[in-house]
């Protein structure tokens, strides 16, 4: 993975970098490709942690740093850090390549010599074994997972806990699928190889196809330009401190490249240490979600820190080199306990990246901002979610006004009506922005910056809600505590709240999490809802225009920038899910998509069935092609969260 990111890193950008147009959309598209194989390189490590889960072993990641010596891989496998030409093209095509491929290696690629490291003694001592291909290596993990259940049985076996593995759901990954016995472990080693090498080497959209197919566009357009370059010049194989060994490595000296190799380095260890993490947390958890999550947002922030690493020079020893990120990592990324120490940890470490990124944003370079704005965001959702002291704190102390004489009831129970209050709408106690409005039956919460004024409340109890007067405005005891619970309950935007004081229930989470899609508006969310680490309401209207100054909440911009998107879309995939309630978890992402992740099912504003899924990224920029479904549009046209 970290190969195919430092030749995505390298890659030009635009014509802005001396592209020409056509240059320019295919060494887009390259970078496209590029970096979902490298994502799903990413779902094949989670998919072995989850064999290895499963067999009741604890996941970890270790490597030597690169360049990687002669013996940590079998002989015929070099691995090094090289920008993107048509030599390590090659080599990627040479890694991925199927049994009994004729495919070369890339120049610069070959081994130095040629050796047997494993040997065919059996031993107690773990031994590493030797593989021509990556299809040979799970072929042979195959046939020692059948060995080991053959002689243990199915149960013995797969002894691991089944809730410390990740899912789609949790990791955001396609074809991250629990593991519980050897027909799915099997399923796992065969689903790599053939996403992978393909095999049969003609597989549609493996990855093996994929190079080749970056290969033929590459040789078009150098034919028709032979001084095409679509890439920087970054180093290979670049080193942050003197190296014992000069040959094959370029040390980082100029500082502003090695400072941000170094922020970019931190960033990848600590992604590394997350997903490690999640595997020691039991599901349900939301904290299980989060550390993927900021695992997720690391690599953002490394991604455009790469990138700004192989447009900085390496040093006056290197005058015709740019720099590289170099992916140094300890050795062993290998999870922290459970716990305080760990949340302490990983806050303490994001903290310093971002203290980190901050000085890097002062070069004012675009990458290195945006950089550092998602790792701000990041440190804000870690300590939000990882939660180290929470305690039940008393109520922020406020001045309340004497209250209000109460209203004198009416004789008929039939009615909702009380008589009003001659003392006029109590004088509401304002914390944290949200008004508390004493009623005798109930206290009543209103939240102005989440309200969208959909008018439920002004014409279902005018007498309650009093439009278009000055100061206090709501009177609770003008009718009875039943009516007004119903009346807040019918506020789509969770602007109107209560608390109960009659020793009745407060308000209960639906029992369906539903999000409904209102015609050129906004998303109205009615679920046990935890929205950006904040839990405790059932109703949200969310934006999806992307105009909204309140995000994620709407505040009605739609109407102001002419929104145009309809309410009901095509119905999708629409099984029928196994739990329709439980928390529905919805985390706004930085500059991109809400990413919702429970029990959910989408509805048109008529109330037709769009989709049920238990994960999703719902547009809120306004421009995908797949409303309600994020497409990336919000990367092309440079949405702002914030």
């Amino acid at each position: 993975m970290c190969t195919y990111l430092y030749a995505v890193f390298s890659l030009k950008d635009g014509e802005a970098e001396g592209l020409s147009k056509d240059e320019a959309a295919a060494v887009a598209s390259w970078r496209s490709t590029i970096l979902r194989v490298a994502l799903e390189e990413m779902g094949h490590l989670t998919a072995v942690w989850n064999i290895t889960a499963a067999l009741g072993a604890a996941p970890r990641f270790g490597r030597g740093n690169f360049p990687l010596d002669p013996g940590a891989l079998p002989a015929g496998v070099v691995v090094k850090l090289a920008p993107f030409n048509e030599d390590v093209l090659q080599h990627f095509i040479h890694l991925e390549r199927p049994e009994g491929s004729s495919e070369t290696e890339g120049a610069g690629f070959a081994p130095a010599f040629a050796f047997t490291r494993g040997v065919h003694v059996p031993r107690l001592t773990p031994m590493a074994i030797d593989y021509d291909t990556v299809g040979s290596f799970y072929s042979m993990l195959g046939a020692n997972l059948r060995a080991f259940v053959d002689h243990h049985g199915e149960n013995v076996a797969f002894c691991g806990d089944p809730s410390l593995q990740l899912t789609s759901q949790d990791a955001g990954l396609a074809g991250v699928e629990p593991v519980i016995c050897s027909k799915t472990a099997l399923a796992a080693f065969t689903a790599i190889v053939q996403q992978g090498e393909g095999a049969p080497a003609d597989a549609v959209g493996s990855h093996y196809q994929r190079f080749l197919a970056i290969r033929d566009e590459l040789a078009a357009l150098k034919a028709k330009n032979h001084a095409f370059l679509p890439a920087f010049p970054a180093a290979v194989n670049p080193v942050l401190r003197p190296p014992l060994r000069r040959e094959g490595r370029v040390w980082l000296e100029n500082e502003a490249a090695a400072a941000t190799v170094d922020v970019a380095n931190s960033a990848y260890a600590l992604m590394l240490r997350l997903i490690a993490h999640a595997y020691v947390i039991p599901r349900p958890s939301p904290q299980k979600g989060l550390v993927i999550d900021l695992a997720r947002g690391l690599m953002r922030a490394v991604t455009l820190w790469g990138e700004r690493a192989a447009r900085l020079p390496a040093g006056p020893s290197n005058p015709d080199c740019h720099a590289g990120m170099s992916f140094t990592a300890l050795r062993d990324a290998a999870a922290i306990p459970p716990g305080t120490g760990a949340h302490r940890f990983f806050l303490e470490r994001l903290n310093e990246i971002a203290a980190g990124a901050a000085l890097l944003e002062q070069s004012g370079d675009s990458r290195s901002v945006n950089a550092s704005r998602i790792v701000a965001d990041l440190v804000k959702r870690a300590a939000r979610g990882l939660d180290l002291e929470r305690k039940t704190l008393a109520a922020p102390s406020a001045v309340v006004a004497e209250r209000p004489a109460t209203s004198t009831r009416v004789a008929s129970q039939n009615s909702p009506m009380l008589e009003a209050s001659t003392a006029g709408p109590p004088v509401p106690t304002v914390i944290d922005g949200v008004e508390h409005i004493e009623g005798t039956g109930l206290t009543l919460r209103y939240e102005l910056k989440k309200c969208i004024h959909a008018r439920f409340c002004v014409t279902g109890a005018p007498q309650v809600f009093l439009a278009n007067v000055k100061g206090p405005w709501i009177v609770p005891d003008a009718i009875r505590t039943e009516a007004l619970v119903e009346i807040a309950h019918a506020c789509p935007s969770g602007a109107i709240r209560y608390l109960r004081k009659d020793g009745a229930p407060d308000e209960a989470p639906p029992p369906v999490n539903l999000i409904s899609i209102r015609e050129a508006g906004p998303y109205a969310v009615r679920a046990n809802l935890n929205l950006d680490g904040n839990n405790g309401t059932y109703r949200a209207t969310l934006c999806r225009c992307g105009a909204s100054k309140n995000k994620p909440f709407c505040d009605g911009s739609h109407h102001e920038v002419n929104f145009a998107a309809t309410g009901e879309p095509p119905t999708g995939k629409a099984d029928m899910l196994e739990q329709r309630d439980g928390e529905l978890a919805i985390d706004p992402q930085l500059d991109g998509p809400l990413k919702v992740r429970g029990n959910l099912e989408i509805t048109s504003g008529t109330g037709r069935v769009v989709a049920r899924v238990v994960q999703a990224n719902l547009c809120r920029c306004g421009a995908s092609n797949n409303k309600p479904f994020c497409d990336g549009s919000h990367a092309r046209i440079g949405f702002r969260s914030s």
